[in-house]
């Protein structure tokens, strides 16, 4: 029996950058078995171009890209979500929507890239170090034997993820 690609959805508050290289990252690594989505709850509108230029920069495609709500997920008609991870600490302090199908979820805080000042290149060396810890987070996760874990060590280990080398440590980190 084969099972359909799990829905994964990573929140941010402004869906810009951290949300946007986790979407990025799953789509390439974790194909055909993951479906990767973002959304934001106070979305920017627009995605970061260092986001963008960090992810062709190692490979990764940057088409259709969109700073969009969460609210987008949460209606009837929406993918049903498998996994949520948030991604920055103010999206895991908010009040989400009720997501269908009761996914499992678990915060994977990093440092938001958008908020380093500087020349262009500390603000995209910024975005490498995100990418970075982002793709090593999600590389642990499409490698966990998912379908042969009960819930709860699913979630034990989705909470381990998150804490690994670059999780934010900031209490109000003000998201994306």
């Amino acid at each position: 029996m084969t099972h359909r690609p799990f829905n994964v959805l990573f929140l941010c508050t402004g869906n810009s950058a951290r949300s946007i290289l986790a979407e990025g990252i799953l789509r390439k690594d974790g194909a055909p078995h993951f479906n990767a989505f973002s959304a934001g709850s106070q979305p920017k509108g627009s995605v970061n171009p260092f986001a963008l230029k960090v992810l062709e920069s190692y490979g990764y495609p940057t088409d259709g890209f969109r700073s969009k709500t969460w609210d987008e997920f949460a209606v009837v008609d929406a993918p049903e979500m498998d996994f949520i991870f948030t991604v920055c600490d103010d999206a895991a302090g908010e009040a989400c929507p009720v997501w269908l199908g009761h996914p499992a979820n678990a915060h994977w805080g990093i440092e938001d890239p958008s908020h380093v000042e500087g020349t262009d290149l500390d603000k995209e060396a910024a975005f490498v170090t995100a990418f970075k810890y982002m793709r090593n987070r999600i590389r642990a996760f499409i490698a966990l034997p998912i379908a042969s874990l009960d819930r709860m060590a699913l979630t034990a280990h989705l909470h381990d993820i998150g804490k690994m080398e670059g999780a934010s440590t900031k209490a109000g980190d003000s998201g994306e």
